[in-house]
């Protein structure tokens, strides 16, 4: 008999080479790389040919998810071509400020009086499944470090840092969960958990990518890098950043988003550099992202699935096709895009497409699994879960096949217009 885990070894294997040589086609399908690693998963799993049979615990899924997660950040906050003014970044400002917030109270009125839960576990619930997935959203998010499109700048940054500004909920949620009454710890919260936790995350993230970059130009100067070996500053910083936030009790996630973007604002004047270190950061976030949407799709389980798919439907549906493009709408009202290329209000197909492209997934699990080493456990533990795994299942499903199709259409339509609009009106601005 041959052991399972050589098995498995092929199976990954060959599933690496068909995506990665069969790139070309696969994105003109469709579907999506992380609808493909899920149904993969699914069919390797128990209810399948039982070749992934490890049942990983939730301290190796939340730190599995954790990586995942800060190098996705980290990739975006280099992504971040933008001047750090308030205008530039208007919509990050809008999906931040306006529709996270909205999403969490939404999804906590569904969980309390439609699903019954308490508000603690409700709170719990909107905080886990509101942020959206930097990990799994490629294909809307920016093309290169040159793409000023709004709406692929706003998927883009939203997703770098609402990853990261969900914490202060989900803590909201773990507190309430224990302790009803907000006497006890709500100042607490206030002071730690939200403005300590934030400020020191920002000032971390700046602070040691400011360091390193410093070091390695001063390096470089002496003695340059072997090349090989160069990519691997922003894998080091990415590790720093975050450790190093979490050490004083900052946001780790916020930290590597902020670092990420000082690093690219640093290298600006050397684009090879930019691209290079993006490049490299983008194919461990690929690599990691097969392994955790494979492990998603074995760990389903039809008995708790269908015991909590009614509960998981409500929350679904009304995440993805009301709460989430309904708040869309209200945070995007009156948009001035910045980009010159388009001196209009947000167009309103973009404006629906913004509430459409709010993927769940892996950011998600990171923040369920949490909770489980946070103390969320018995049935509620095992209601959040089981919705949560269902909605990712349905949101990687819904915009894994959507994705494609729909920004072809927005490129073409959309950004095309606003593009030859602007070659129009280049005469008259010369003039």
């Amino acid at each position: 008999m041959v052991d399972i885990y050589i098995l498995d070894l092929l199976v990954i294997g060959l599933l690496l080479l068909a995506v990665t040589l069969g790139s070309g086609w696969i994105s003109r399908l469709p579907f999506s790389f992380a609808l493909i690693y899920l149904v993969v998963g699914i069919i390797l799993g128990p209810y399948g040919f039982k070749l992934i049979q490890v049942q990983p615990n939730a301290e190796f899924l939340q730190r599995l998810t954790e990586f995942v997660v800060i190098v996705s950040v980290f990739s975006c906050g280099l992504k971040m071509n933008r001047p750090l003014q308030l205008r530039a970044w208007q919509i990050t400002a809008r999906l931040i400020g306006f529709l996270m917030p909205i999403s969490i109270v939404a999804l906590a009125a569904v969980g309390h009086w439609l699903l019954g839960m308490n508000w603690g576990a409700a709170v719990l619930l909107g905080a886990i499944l509101a942020p959206t997935d930097p990990v799994l959203a490629s294909e809307v998010q920016l093309a290169d470090i040159d793409d000023e499109d709004e709406l692929r700048f706003g998927l883009t940054s939203e997703g770098g840092l609402n990853d990261a500004l969900a914490f202060p909920f989900v803590y909201f949620g773990l507190h309430l969960f224990k302790d009803p009454n907000l006497d006890n710890w709500f100042k607490q919260w206030v002071a730690v958990d939200l403005i300590w936790a934030i400020a020191s995350g920002i000032v971390m993230g700046i602070a040691v990518a400011k360091a390193i970059t410093w070091i390695d130009r001063q390096l470089q100067k002496r003695r340059p890098a072997d090349v090989l070996m160069e990519d691997f500053v922003a894998l080091g910083t990415i590790l720093v950043t975050y450790s190093l936030a979490e050490i004083v009790n900052g946001y780790g996630f916020i930290a590597v988003f902020v670092a990420g973007l000082v690093v690219q604002r640093n290298y600006a004047d050397n684009l090879e550099k930019r691209e290079s270190e993006l490049e490299f950061v983008e194919r461990i976030e690929k690599l990691m992202e097969v392994g955790t949407i494979l492990l998603l799709g074995s760990l389903l389980r039809m008995q708790p699935l269908w015991q909590y798919l009614g509960n998981s439907l409500i929350v679904a549906g009304l995440l993805l096709f009301v709460i989430r493009p309904v708040g869309a709408w209200i945070s995007t009202i009156a948009t001035n895009p910045p980009v010159e290329c388009d001196r209009r209000r947000l167009h309103p197909a973009s404006r629906w497409l913004f509430g459409w492209f709010g993927i769940r997934g892996v950011g998600s699990l990171y923040y369920l699994f949490y909770a489980f080493g946070e103390g969320l456990k018995d049935s509620a533990a095992e209601q959040i879960a089981w919705i949560t795994f269902t909605t990712i299942v349905i949101s990687v499903v819904l915009h894994g096949i959507s994705a494609t199709p729909l920004m072809s259409w927005y490129e073409r339509r959309i950004r095309g217009k606003s593009r030859r609009a602007k070659h129009a009106t280049l005469p008259e601005q010369s003039e």
